[in-house]
């Protein structure tokens, strides 16, 4: 996994990831700018993420400060995002994308909690077992025809959310309302489904009597798997891995220090060493990072709603982690 240009100091004994994320809202995965969250790591080292900011703006010629995923977005640019994500360009086996399809997402998380009668946060198992994923799938695809399928969804999502606000109503009362109507449009299998569903209400009260006490133990905030997949991937060799982030409001210091807790505890192979926050816009590697999880993120949005472009999407392959919970034909099933 490590190179000559990359970051890794397996010297030191840990492996350094600049990483940043695109299409982060928190726990809330629907209604909300976009329908995928991408996680990205990049091994480069400072020197060779450099030159390679420098050739995007050989390419690009754009005199901003500071490149994002919507320079390379641009039609005009095209080639220079095929040049970059291709398997000549500079981030083949130095880039690695943990990509959620949000709906999906907050479906296998009702799933776990209604019919698995399992409250846990996903971090600390970052794919579901087959029969979940199945069932959340068969829920999707049945029940999304119903016109109240989008009330339904907004319900779900409050239920299963940790950080209460104060003009929710009774969110469990809410969901089952929602369910109902869903519930009545289906047959079948997944008719089969919502009575399950349905039948978890128990299991739904108690959840929501004794909320984790922190979002970083949330079972819908994509930030901690994304993390426990990074350690486990980049740390594959029994590595510890120091993660270079960009900052945001959401990695506080308090949250930070409960990642750092929940990722060590979660991770199966090296373990979080530490998450330094840095600006994107003077660390170039985080700045790739930044792009790399921008670019694939639009990809994928795009090809959700039917609107894929076979060209890129096939650029992706190298990069999505196969563990990722996104429903494209191409790698994860």
């Amino acid at each position: 996994m490590t190179s000559q240009s990359g970051m890794a100091a397996t010297a030191a004994g840990w492996v350094e990831v600049a990483c940043d994320e695109s299409g982060y809202e928190g726990e809330k995965l629907v209604e909300g700018s976009t329908t995928s969250f991408a996680h990205a790591g990049v091994d480069l080292s400072v020197d060779a993420a450099a030159e390679c900011v420098r050739e995007l703006r050989r390419r690009i010629r754009s005199p901003a400060t500071e490149y994002k995923a919507n320079h390379l977005m641009r039609s005009k640019h095209r080639g220079v995002l095929v040049w970059l994500l291709g398997p000549t360009g500079p981030l083949v086996g130095h880039g690695r994308v943990f990509l959620i399809d949000k709906t999906r997402y907050l479906l296998e998380s009702l799933v776990d909690l209604l019919v698995n009668q399992e409250v846990r946060p996903l971090g600390r198992r970052v794919v579901r077992d087959e029969a979940t994923r199945s069932m959340a799938r068969l829920l999707r695809d049945n029940g999304r025809s119903s016109p109240m399928w989008p009330r339904f969804l907004v319900a779900a999502n409050e239920l299963m959310r940790v950080k209460e606000r104060p003009e929710t109503p009774d969110v469990v009362s809410e969901f089952f309302d929602a369910l109902s109507p869903v519930a009545e449009a289906l047959t079948g299998e997944a008719a089969g489904l919502a009575v399950k569903l349905a039948g978890g209400r128990s299991v739904a009260e108690t959840f929501r009597s004794n909320l984790p006490s922190t979002s970083g133990t949330s079972p819908l905030d994509p930030l901690l798997p994304a993390l426990v997949q990074a350690v486990r991937y980049w740390g594959a060799d029994h590595h510890d891995v120091v993660i270079h982030h960009d900052r945001q409001n959401t990695l506080s210091p308090d949250r930070v220090a409960d990642l750092t807790r929940v990722v060590g505890e979660s991770s199966e192979s090296g373990h979080l060493r530490r998450v330094e926050l840095v600006e994107s816009a003077v660390n170039a590697p985080v700045q790739l990072a930044d792009i790399l999880a921008g670019t694939i993120r639009t990809i994928a949005d795009a090809d959700a709603v039917g609107d894929g472009d076979a060209e890129l999407l096939d650029l992706l392959g190298p990069y999505i982690d196969p563990e990722s919970v996104w429903g494209a034909r191409r790698w994860i099933g």
